[in-house]
């Protein structure tokens, strides 16, 4: 007789949506073991914003998880456009330049709204709008970014508070300090259990099946040099400290397949003034994420991408890379008057460089070359056009005689004073991760289900390559959270 039904490694979003799936489809026992001390606990969920990307065909479809709205935001619903799973696809297919994963993208997109309302609902999720994150207002209406409109109330420190408190409500025994070192199998090969390593010693548990949601490799420094190569081995890490890597290593040893972009990861532009880990108490707030409505000068005084490509969502996770591989992973975002007031909150976190000329803001900045700083920003100035500006879309204002342009949101820096804001790369999670069915059952190198293992999270590879669409992680931890805790539960391997 096993110890219990189910076993799910890792305390983060994925991980505690499989405890809830695997509960309510008939398992009695359900443990879930945390790594991190209890005050630690949730994984790279506290981090987040909270955003969560789902399809829908209707804007008042998405009432139910907004009550009272309305009463905050008068014509909230005019300014929300219908995101078809036809747009979500579109989307991932786009950022990840066609490799998505075209069975799991699938899965994603067709479950990712129907398991948005369930996490309302059977875990309780308060949501809100991401306004502190998202949305222009324009003419008394907040225009919002089509995907990016709900998010769990209080970010990603309330969606974790609000797992636990479910979790803890149903049942579930979570178990702290508690870091798996082993997998074991029972004689058929199968998956019966887990070796822990608490305070106490090395123990073994038994289970009908393991759920192995305990992140990416994103805290490793090691790993990270060696798959994703210099310099991301000196990368600030946004999130937890202890996704190190560890149930991708004890998969990988029990002959799981390796899938997805090894070599990639959700990175995101933050404060260069941040420590290497995110303060847990500041949670998601050393994003820098508002360099469309303004430029990006590295240390050599020039720019290197273009800032109005699109949307921050669809840019932000590779920008970050952008950012970290310039001469000293460090640059400088750069705003006037005219769109200060468009910086999203998280920026109050640091006090901004301030000049009246751009010569006096430049003067103050950490680089090697000011004189060429001075030269881009005039530059750019003088290649920006005439037209109309409007944050609240791709607003086609762009310069022209430009290495490389700004295609949007090309607005010329001439009305101090000017604000700067200095920027490093910071890494959210990985991409690389194990290979999985839309059972979310693991697949061994023999190209077979291992019987007994299954996978959700930041562990599954091939979601995402390249880049990535704000709140698709939490909602594909979600998604296979879900389908992973209900099959473990069932036994259908």
């Amino acid at each position: 007789m096993a110890d219990y039904d189910v076993i799910v490694v890792g305390a983060g979003n994925a991980a505690l949506a499989s405890s809830m799936s695997a509960l309510e489809s008939g398992a009695d026992k359900v443990l879930v073991l945390e790594k991190a001390p209890r005050e630690m606990r949730g994984g790279n969920t506290h981090w987040s914003g909270g955003i969560l990307r789902f399809a829908f065909d209707e804007p008042r479809d998405i009432e139910p998880l907004l009550p009272g709205v309305e009463d905050d935001y008068t014509r909230f619903f005019d300014g929300v456009q219908p995101y078809t799973g036809d747009d979500f696809m579109g989307d991932l297919m786009r950022v990840t330049r066609g490799r998505t994963d075209p069975e799991l993208s699938k899965v994603l997109v067709g479950n990712s709204r129907e398991t948005v309302f369930w996490a309302h609902e059977r875990g309780g999720i308060p949501m809100e709008p991401a306004r502190s994150i998202a949305g222009v207002e324009v003419d008394g209406v907040v225009i919002w970014p089509k995907g990016a409109i709900v998010r769990a109330e209080h970010e990603g420190v309330g969606l974790s508070a609000s797992w636990f408190k479910a979790a803890d409500k149903a049942g579930v025994e979570i178990r702290y300090d508690s870091a798996v070192v082993g997998l074991v199998r029972d004689g058929s090969g199968r998956v019966a259990g887990v070796e822990v390593s608490d305070p106490d010693g090395i123990a073994e548990i038994t289970a009908g099946a393991v759920v192995l949601a305990c992140g990416g490799f994103e805290a490793n420094a090691q790993w990270r040099a060696q798959y994703l190569g210099a310099p991301w081995d000196h990368a600030k890490v946004r999130g937890t400290a202890h996704n190190q890597g560890d149930g991708l290593r004890l998969a990988l040893a029990l002959g799981a397949l390796p899938w997805g972009q090894w070599s990639g990861c959700h990175a995101t532009p933050i404060s260069a003034e941040w420590a290497d880990f995110a303060d847990r108490k500041l949670t998601d707030r050393s994003n820098r994420l508002s360099y469309l409505y303004g430029v990006m000068i590295n240390r050599q005084g020039r720019r290197f991408v273009d800032e109005g490509e699109d949307l921050q969502f669809y840019t932000y996770a590779k920008y970050g890379g952008e950012i970290l591989r310039q001469p000293g992973s460090k640059v400088y975002q750069v705003f006037d008057q005219k769109t200060v007031h468009l910086l999203e909150p998280r920026y109050e976190t640091s006090d901004p460089i301030v000049g009246d000329t751009l010569e006096e803001l430049v003067g103050q900045f950490d680089i090697d070359d000011k004189v060429e700083a001075l030269r881009t920003l005039d530059a750019y100035n003088a290649a920006c056009g005439d037209g109309d500006f409007d944050p609240s879309q791709k607003d086609g204002l762009s310069t022209s005689g430009l290495e490389p342009e700004k295609t949007n949101w090309a607005t010329r820096l001439d009305s101090p004073p000017f604000n700067a804001y200095s920027a490093t790369g910071g890494i959210t999670f990985t991409f690389g991760g194990l290979k999985i069915d839309e059972g979310a059952r693991v697949i061994g190198t023999d190209w077979r289900p291992i019987p007994g293992l299954y996978a959700a999270g930041e562990m599954v590879g091939g979601l995402f390559h390249y880049n990535y669409a704000a709140g698709s992680g939490l909602v594909s931890g979600m998604v296979f959270g879900r389908i992973a805790g209900r099959n473990a539960a069932g036994q259908n391997w």
